[in-house]
């Protein structure tokens, strides 16, 4: 039975210790997890296709357990075969340390564009130094203007210069409508009243009133916005064009929006809702389809649109 001292070294030893118990290399590679190359250098102590020493010894321990033989006599008797306990570490196979090329080619582009900015400085300094200087600005006296007054003398002032003329006169203002409120027809009475008011209480401000009569019964001319039409009781209808803004009880705006004449915004059944609008004669009131007037307030709560006149 072959043992460690078969053989002239270990490497023909575990070869005659395989080859005695009838295991092939592919055999002892499965059981170790071993390359069969590696084996296969081990037996016949090919070291140089071996990795380092240290992978060598553990090669060679794990060879003689699979065999069922001592691993640690198995390394002893290769240390005796091989006696080189400062042999450097080799590095593995397949790596290389080279260089990257393109680090070596960044740090010259940098020292070229370094240099340049060195050069155009110097240049820059060396123009500056040899420019002739500038010529000083002739005296005033030399271009035919008259030389200023000595510092602290009297000075003499012109005559005041006429204002300037108005360039454009701006054309009268014509309030809209007004010229059909004047003509004589029947929708001047409304006209009249508020002309009177203003002249009898020369302090109060009187709104501006259409000329156009107001509707007795909700007809659309334009987008009607909001709930629908089974929905809603209060319909607002913009007579001219101004800005309608829907709250609710908590602030929540429902609805806000530049209306022109004749869009409509019909209001939900809700509690608390109010109505703000810019202009409250320009926005008429319809109630189940009926008219109610114009909006009495800038501000106004929808329920008292509503509720029935007392």
């Amino acid at each position: 039975m072959p043992t460690m001292d078969t053989g002239p070294d270990i490497g023909a030893a575990l070869k005659s210790a395989r080859e005695f118990r009838g295991l092939t290399l592919q055999d002892v590679a499965d059981s170790t997890r071993i390359r069969r190359a590696y084996l296969a250098a081990i037996e016949e102590m090919r070291l140089d296709e071996l990795p380092s020493r240290p992978f060598t010894i553990g090669y060679v321990r794990a060879y003689a357990n699979a065999l069922g033989m001592d691993g640690e006599a198995a390394v002893e008797r290769f240390k005796l075969d091989e006696p080189a306990p400062d042999e450097p570490l080799r590095a593995p196979v397949g790596v290389r340390r080279d260089g990257d090329p393109r680090v070596m080619a960044i740090v010259i582009v940098g020292l070229l564009i370094v240099g340049a900015i060195i050069m155009w400085n110097i240049a820059q300094r060396a123009m500056n130094e040899q420019a002739p200087p500038a010529a000083n600005a002739p005296e005033a006296s030399a271009v035919g203007l008259p030389a200023p007054a000595p510092p602290g003398g009297p000075v003499a002032l012109g005559a005041p210069l006429p204002a300037p003329v108005e360039s454009t006169t701006p054309t009268p203002y014509e309030t809209p409508g007004l010229e059909a409120a004047t003509a004589g027809d029947g929708s001047s009475k409304a006209a009249d009243d508020a002309a009177k008011l203003a002249k009898a209480n020369p302090e109060t401000v009187v709104p501006a009133v259409s000329a156009t009569p107001l509707s007795a019964t909700f007809v659309p001319a334009g987008p009607v916005y909001g709930a629908p039409a089974a929905g809603s009781v209060v319909t607002l209808q913009v007579r001219r064009p101004t800005s309608v803004i829907v709250r609710g009880a908590d602030g929540s705006v429902y609805f806000a929006r530049q209306l022109a004449a004749g869009e409509a915004y019909r209001a939900p059944m809700l509690k608390g809702l109010t109505v703000d609008v810019a202009d409250p004669s320009a926005v008429q009131v319809f109630v189940g389809g009926q008219s109610k007037g114009l909006l009495p307030a800038p501000q106004t709560l929808v329920s008292k649109l509503a509720a029935p006149a007392e």
